[in-house]
């Protein structure tokens, strides 16, 4: 299993594209998620979070590319539910693995990227691995935290519990190295981030939309999701200060 350096991409931005007068400011740096079945799109953002900077995009996988059937560890084909329960316990092992592998890769190559983008900022953060990442905070997208139990079709509550198991384990994976998370959910994603960033909501659109530019690439709903809960991390790590629309 080789799932970490088979199907991610690590996106930074390019070093010019920071600005002079940023380097040396506040060294927060947040991760967004957007957690999808089998994988998460990653944004990390750089604060202050009155003017947020693009650090690197990536995928990481929480599934072996080489089993497919961990991507959707609760079906048994298309449109039928795994029923045999020891079948499910092997692929979720799996997924814990991945999760665990992914994770640590994600953080790992965060730090040597950002050190590469900012030596001034980083050396506010020298000192332990642990102490550098108390620095860190996590916003996990999901498109629902619905109780699978609570779902009488049996194909709905299969997805549901794939959502369930793929968020739980990224945020144990993140938590274990002691990185605080919030799971936020898609369709409540705008009204929180005008509330929590207080700023309109074409306002976030245009910063998220020049972040994409900073970093390339595709640039989509879930990226834009991500970077979008990665902004409101850097806000919650920030002094606390009474939102207002401008």
């Amino acid at each position: 299993m080789n799932a970490v350096a088979r199907t991610t991409f690590f996106t930074r931005a390019r070093r010019d594209d920071e600005p002079s007068k940023m380097r040396g400011e506040s060294a927060t740096i947040a991760l967004g998620f957007r957690v999808k079945s089998g994988f998460a799109i990653a944004v990390a953002l750089r604060g202050p979070a009155s003017a947020p900077q693009a650090v690197a995009r990536r995928i990481v996988e929480l599934s072996d590319p080489d089993a497919s059937e961990t991507r959707q560890p609760y079906h048994d084909g298309f449109y039928r539910e795994q029923n045999d329960t020891g079948e499910i316990a092997r692929r979720v092992a799996i997924v814990k693995r991945c999760a665990r592998k992914s994770v640590a890769g994600l953080l790992d190559d965060l730090w040597k990227e950002h050190e590469a983008l900012s030596r001034a900022t980083i050396a506010r953060l020298k000192g332990s691995r642990t102490s550098r990442q108390a620095r860190l905070r996590a916003g996990l997208v999901v498109g629902s935290v619905i109780d699978p139990e609570q779902i009488g079709n049996l194909h709905i509550r299969a997805h549901a519990s794939e959502g369930r198991l793929f968020r739980t384990v990224l945020e144990d994976a993140l938590r274990s190295n002691g990185i605080e998370c919030d799971v936020m959910i898609e369709k409540q994603l705008a009204a929180k981030a005008a509330e929590g960033l207080g700023r309109r909501d074409g306002d976030i659109k245009r910063v998220i939309a020049a972040l994409g530019k900073t970093l390339g690439g595709p640039w989509r709903s879930d990226e834009k999701a991500a970077a979008t809960a990665a902004w409101l991390m850097i806000q919650l790590g920030a002094p606390r200060r009474t939102p207002r629309h401008r």
